[in-house]
């Protein structure tokens, strides 16, 4: 029988040919190709990440990442990864992820290739857990969901705003915001600085140094995630874009 989470302690990654004919099967049993992905996750959950899949999309990792986040559920993405398959539990509360291939690896290489194939409730348990009759993954193959969010909303797929930040708004930085640890320089270091002093729109915010709408977008989506920006619906800097953001609306 497939066995849907690769053991902690086990090496070898999944190759994509297999894990398709698994899915092939779920598909063939629930005759519904969604159920099939997101198969016997919350409700809640599944509500959400079935907003990225209208018109026939999928979901990407970041946007699956972000709505575990929201609803604090741990669950197992499965990614696809070149020919392999990449099983990567989400903890949200501990701020963890757990996986089988080394996470900085993975992410320094093109993370726009990593496609979202299966969701599934995570059988792991947080290393954090006291029953020691859980099964909780090796430590070593843990790694931060801080910076796993940070690199996928800055240089993964998705290139407009998440749906809790997007309309009319205006931005800035949550006071004492810890950053430390993630890949931050030159315009985006500027920018943070500047969001911390300031609050702004994604209009004047696409004007900076070093920014066009896309990379401010990818910063607010990155901030949000690091639970570090403040979003206000009512400040002037929010009313001033109105009519910018109308002509954007279509885009």
């Amino acid at each position: 029988m497939f066995e849907p989470t690769i053991p902690f302690g086990e090496p070898e990654l999944m190759r994509i040919s297999a894990f398709q004919r698994y899915l092939d099967d779920l598909t063939n049993q629930d005759n519904s190709a969604t159920n099939s992905r997101l198969s016997s996750l919350g409700p809640s959950l599944t509500a959400d990440l079935m907003r990225f899949e209208q018109d026939g999309g999928t979901s990407e990792a970041l946007e699956v990442l972000a709505a575990c986040v929201r609803h604090s559920q741990s669950v197992t993405i499965h990614l696809q990864w070149s020919d392999k398959v990449i099983p990567m539990t989400v903890f949200p509360q501990e701020r963890l992820v757990h996986c089988p291939l080394d996470v900085p690896t993975m992410l320094d290489a093109r993370v726009t290739d990593l496609r979202v194939l299966h969701v599934e409730p995570a059988t792991l348990r947080p290393p954090t857990d006291e029953d020691h009759g859980a099964l909780v993954g090796d430590r070593e193959l843990h790694f931060p969901l801080g910076h796993v969010l940070w690199e996928l909303a800055l240089r993964g797929n998705r290139t407009e705003l998440l749906p809790e930040i997007a309309g009319i708004a205006a931005y800035r930085v949550a006071p004492g915001l810890d950053l430390g640890g993630l890949r931050l320089s030159g315009a985006l270091l500027a920018a943070v600085d500047r969001l911390q002093r300031s609050t702004t729109n994604l209009r004047d915010m696409s004007l900076w140094p070093g920014f066009d709408r896309e990379r401010a977008t990818r910063l607010l989506n990155a901030l949000y995630l690091q639970s570090g920006l403040i979003v206000s619906r009512t400040h002037p800097e929010a009313a001033s874009e109105t009519s910018w953001f109308g002509g954007l609306a279509g885009r």
